[in-house]
């Protein structure tokens, strides 16, 4: 009898052991899967999403968590400008979004304004560099309308 006490302590220690085993797996598997809120380092959305989703996000990213909009844009600057690092994409787009937080949200009609000064500026610019930069196109030697003399 003794001998099958221990026999059974022995197979209840094991079971156990066993048990307490899954169930660490089982808590390691739910961190995977676990939903945290995270939010966007460019434009400041918060998104529900799962621990490993947010790991891939930032291995891609520099580090950085950005939002899937902003990933598109970001992606975009990289392709407009494959010299540039990701870093430096993730930056200039974090800064785009700063500066249209600050400007467009709180004052949409300021903005529109804004945003037709720049584009007068840049035509004016490029008029005027093409202008410069090159004789003119059409040139007279003479006057096309023939001279008129009154005096007769």
């Amino acid at each position: 009898m003794d001998n099958e006490q221990r026999r059974l302590r022995k197979v209840v220690s094991d079971v156990s052991s066993e048990i307490e085993k899954y169930i660490s797996l089982e808590s390691c598997t739910v961190d995977h899967d676990q939903v945290k809120q995270e939010e966007c380092e460019c434009c400041g959305l918060k998104e529900d999403c799962t621990t490993d989703y947010i790991t891939r996000v930032k291995g891609c990213h520099c580090g950085q968590w950005v939002c899937g909009l902003c990933s598109e844009a970001v992606k975009e600057r990289l392709y407009r400008a494959p010299k540039i690092a990701m870093q430096e994409a993730v930056s200039f787009h974090r800064e785009f979004c700063q500066k249209f937080n600050c400007t467009t949200r709180l004052n949409p009609k300021l903005s529109f304004t804004c945003a037709m000064r720049d584009i007068a500026k840049r035509s004016h610019e490029n008029r005027s560099s093409n202008n410069s930069s090159s004789a003119p196109k059409v040139s007279r030697s003479s006057s096309c309308v023939p001279k008129i003399n009154f005096k007769h």
